[in-house]
């Protein structure tokens, strides 16, 4: 998984026969505990990149840290090199804020925002440059595998999702950004159609605030333009809500 999306554990949409709506409540409930767990977004307290040429030492880096810490290696593109740059990760399951997490607030289900889009895939390697909120407006290329063309309140959009370890995910921006939901837009996986493999299901109810609205050590991809909606997507996760005054990364 790319460094710039971890979202360890986010629930796929369950399978059973209890309705949409009880679904999606447990769809919450896995999202909560992925967010709470000990390598979740609120854990994640340093990112650390190493010079040019080393490699991570996991072991030295857990060395004289605290037992609630857990230290993990990633890997990245050097934006001006093109080489890899290695890092490490420190997630702290007693960080500020986990102490403080509340819930992260959301729109009441609605299926008017479970919707289908059609899907025409792309030249093998396509990459579409997108920019990321800690690359002081530098863009990195991401592959987009297919085009997803989505007819909403009659415009026709051209979506376009980038492979995420097999799965597609979409980056969108919409007029809620920065007064209901997160600033920075949010995330939603794509889903296959069942009863037709042309065809993609956009559940806009599973969509999430991303990992950089609970941490600041994230380095997510932002909307491109063509991923940005003209009216309010009124449907998904809001923002993340702490106690004492704890400050979300909004």
């Amino acid at each position: 998984m790319s460094q710039t999306v971890t979202h360890p554990a986010v629930p796929l949409p369950p399978t059973s026969d209890s309705g949409p709506a009880a679904d999606w409540d447990a769809w919450r409930a896995g999202r909560r505990q992925a967010l709470t767990s000990p390598t979740g977004n609120l854990a994640l307290v340093e990112t650390r990149w190493l010079p040019a040429g080393e490699r991570p030492d996991i072991e030295a880096a857990r060395a004289g840290q605290p037992g609630t810490v857990t230290v993990t290696a990633l890997e990245r593109t050097d934006l001006v090199t093109g080489e890899p740059e290695h890092g490490l990760r420190f997630w702290d399951s007693a960080s500020p804020a986990l102490r403080h997490f509340e819930d992260t607030a959301a729109f009441p289900y609605d299926p008017r925002w479970v919707l289908e889009a059609s899907r025409t895939p792309a030249p093998a390697g396509r990459r579409v440059p997108f920019e990321h909120i800690r690359d002081n407006g530098g863009t990195r290329d991401l592959v987009v595998p297919e085009d997803i063309v989505l007819t909403l309140d009659g415009h026709t959009y051209t979506l376009s999702a980038f492979d995420d370890d097999g799965t597609l995910l979409l980056v969108f921006g919409d007029p809620t950004n920065g007064t209901t939901t997160y600033g920075a837009g949010r995330f939603l996986f794509v889903r296959r159609a069942a009863h037709d493999d042309r065809r993609v299901v956009l559940d806009f109810n599973r969509a999430f605030v991303p990992p950089c609205g609970f941490s600041d050590q994230y380095n997510c991809p932002m909307p491109p333009r063509q991923n940005r909606f003209h009216l309010p997507v009124e449907a998904g996760e809001k923002l993340p809500l702490f106690r004492d005054g704890f400050p979300a990364q909004h």
